[in-house]
């Protein structure tokens, strides 16, 4: 999708040269963190609203109010315009459709827990990557909201855990081992899981989980002392058109934030609705490090 968009955007500005650096969403954040001083990059595209926040109330964000701000829901958008949402993505339960019958595949999280997936459930390392801890933590939120303790959520990860082959480095490695049959079952976003399935042509299938998917806010802002601020409000704002948007949405299956796009325009499946889970993100940003500190030291890869 940067390649495709970088290639659209040089057809009008052949004078420009846009270089990316495609990186997990933590790996960014705190690449931005080192380089605060001396800013290298101009514009962030891609990592969930709660990274932004967390970029955003360091000062590590500049203002800046696209053309379309009135077009995006408030939860979708910084009250003091420093990070915008793209597109939404929900987070799904993807299993080898090779291998696993769609009757046959887990429908809600809990089902992912049952001791026939034992050693059959592949997990991308929650910890650089901004859609597992949204997994992870609505897991723990789901506990969370009526105990105010992580405790049951944690014994939800341990019961996880014991189900897990393999914790992989990236979301590449995890479709391509999950092709393999090294694992059946993972848990990862909508978006990508199509891709592989219809681009990639890998025997993918997901299901939406009945009770409930965290939705994850894609955002794209600003840099604070951007050296190229003002070719990097240009690029921000050509990215997220209405005819970028629905292009993202036909060729990426990325699902468009803005109110004000035509829903014709878009795949079907877009348009069918579905259970989101109701989370307080504020809360799972403020806590999630200390979440997966304790997973990392106390559950991971002791369920064996």
């Amino acid at each position: 999708m940067l390649r495709d968009f970088i290639a659209r955007y040089k057809q009008i500005h052949p004078d420009v040269d846009v270089q990316f650096l495609d990186m997990g969403s933590r790996e960014v954040l705190e690449r931005i963190r080192a380089e605060r001083n001396r800013p290298q990059a101009d514009l962030w595209w891609g990592a969930a609203h709660t990274t932004f926040q967390t970029a955003a109330d360091e000062n590590l964000l500049a203002v800046y109010k696209p053309s379309w701000a009135d077009k995006v829901p408030d939860y979708a958008r910084d009250p003091q315009d420093r990070w915008y949402g793209t597109y939404e993505t929900p987070e799904v339960i993807v299993y080898n459709s090779d291998a696993v019958h769609a009757e046959d595949a887990p429908r809600d999280w809990d089902d992912v827990l049952d001791p026939k997936w034992r050693d059959k459930v592949l997990i991308r390392n929650p910890n650089p990557s901004d859609t597992m801890r949204a997994i992870f933590g609505g897991m723990i939120w789901r506990y969370y909201k009526d105990t105010k303790a992580p405790d049951q959520g944690y014994d939800w990860l341990r019961r996880l855990d014991t189900n897990v082959h393999e914790y992989t480095a990236d979301g590449t490695l995890l479709m391509q081992k999950l092709a393999r049959q090294e694992g059946l079952i993972t848990l990862w976003d909508m978006p990508d899981a199509r891709l592989y399935r219809e681009q990639k042509n890998l025997p993918v299938g997901y299901n939406i989980p009945t009770s409930g998917s965290p939705v994850v806010i894609d955002c794209i802002a600003i840099v604070r002392g951007a050296p190229h601020e003002e070719e990097a409000k240009r690029f921000y704002e050509f990215v997220t058109t209405n005819e970028s948007l629905t292009a993202s949405a036909r060729n990426y299956y990325r699902i468009p934030v803005r109110t004000d796009i035509d829903r014709r325009q878009l795949p079907d499946w877009m348009n069918v609705p579905f259970t989101r889970m109701h989370i307080d993100w504020d809360l799972l940003r403020r806590q999630s490090n200390d979440w997966l500190r304790y997973w990392e030291t106390n559950i991971r890869g002791r369920g064996k």
